[in-house]
């Protein structure tokens, strides 16, 4: 794919998706952290349910680290992996008091330090904290890169990198939510919706549907 389309392709996106932002509800970069170290295989939707409940109780690391880890366990156990996300997640908070003064840290290798957080989660406080030019590459934009030759690559890390590089400068800020909210609700993984695709035009999936 070439440079021009791919520009085009963001433009695109960008025009039509207004508000390029996460569904997951938070009111504090704490809360995100939290969330999307509990989003892992598991839905925005279903964590939403659950951090509900849990920021109402603890919505800060003090109230997270207080909490046992059973009290944690019985608010988020309809997720998946419920037991290591607990511990993780109170963990972590006891972490950003102890390292960080409470504060959620703006480097990937302080992220890094959380338990909880690898690459990907770390690109998303970067991302829609920090508003850093980074990707984190889920499965819908590894997906979406791969099926529309955006980039190819055969795993995570290489889609980042050649999608950071690729993506042009102005539109590498929203890049991570146009792509996943596309995916997501346009570029399905089982019946992409190619018809009512505005980049039907642009993509280069082969077995892309035109009628």
């Amino acid at each position: 794919m070439n440079q021009l389309k791919r520009k085009e392709i963001f433009r695109l996106l960008k025009k039509t998706i207004k508000n390029p932002k996460t569904e997951l509800i938070y009111n504090s970069p704490f809360q995100l952290l939290i969330a999307v170290i509990l989003s892992a295989q598991t839905t925005d939707i279903q964590v939403n349910r659950v951090t509900e409940e849990l920021f109402r109780v603890a919505p800060d690391p003090k109230n997270l680290a207080l909490l046992e880890i059973k009290t944690i366990e019985k608010i988020i156990n309809k997720i998946g992996l419920f037991k290591t996300k607990a511990k993780n997640i109170k963990q972590t908070s006891k972490l950003l008091i102890d390292l960080f003064n409470e504060k959620v840290p703006s480097k990937l290798n302080e992220l890094q330090l959380l338990p909880g957080v690898g690459r990907k989660t770390a690109n998303v406080i970067l991302n829609t904290i920090f508003k850093k030019p980074v990707i984190a590459v889920d499965t819908h934009i590894f997906r979406l890169a791969n099926r529309i030759n955006l980039c190819k690559g055969k795993t995570p890390l290489e889609v980042e990198i050649k999608l950071t590089k690729l993506i042009p400068k102005e539109y590498l800020v929203d890049a991570h939510h146009l792509l996943i909210l596309h995916g997501r609700y346009v570029c399905k993984a089982q019946k992409p919706d190619c018809v009512n695709c505005v980049l039907n035009n642009l993509c280069e999936y082969k077995q892309k549907l035109l009628k």
